[in-house]
């Protein structure tokens, strides 16, 4: 198979889930050694999960799969250019390289804008819609200088 006959799967797919009613019209395909070892679409609706995007899925999936935290020697094949959620969680998982069909803009375009995101991650605290406040950081350290001092880690 070539890139073309993979990111046409990954549109499929994503027909498919709004045909089905079980989500966006997002889907995504994880791609090793030239064959296809795992999928993905939205199922932010039918699951409850608002963290339930086509990448994201995709990536659990390809991640039970191989047995690894990670997509090592993988492409990812998605029908959209990633949200920031999931553009954090590809970073995190990295794959060799991505492929998108629609961009965010085509997104936007039918209701799935997600620029405030965006513009969000560059205001300070105080500035954001959403209120935060950081609450004992002392204390929550104690995790950190534990896994710090941990010898037998398996870092990421």
């Amino acid at each position: 198979m070539e890139k073309k006959d993979f990111m046409r799967e990954a549109i499929r797919l994503s027909i498919e889930n709004v045909t089905s009613g079980k989500g966006g019209p997002f889907a995504a395909v994880v791609v090793k050694d030239g064959k296809i070892i795992a999928t993905g679409t939205n199922m932010v609706t039918s699951a409850n999960d608002p963290t339930a995007h086509a990448e994201v899925t995709a990536i659990r999936n390809a991640c039970q799969a191989l047995g690894s935290f990670q997509l090592e020697g993988c492409e990812l094949y998605t029908s959209c250019e990633p949200c920031p959620m999931c553009l954090g969680a590809i970073y995190w998982a990295r794959p060799e390289r991505v492929y998108f069909g629609n961009t965010k803009a085509d997104a936007a375009k039918i209701g799935f804008d997600d620029q405030f995101i965006y513009e969000e991650i560059e205001l300070p605290l105080k500035n954001r819609k959403l209120p935060q406040e950081q609450l004992l950081p002392e204390e929550a350290l104690e995790a950190f200088r534990r896994w710090q001092a941990k010898d037998d880690k398996t870092l990421y």
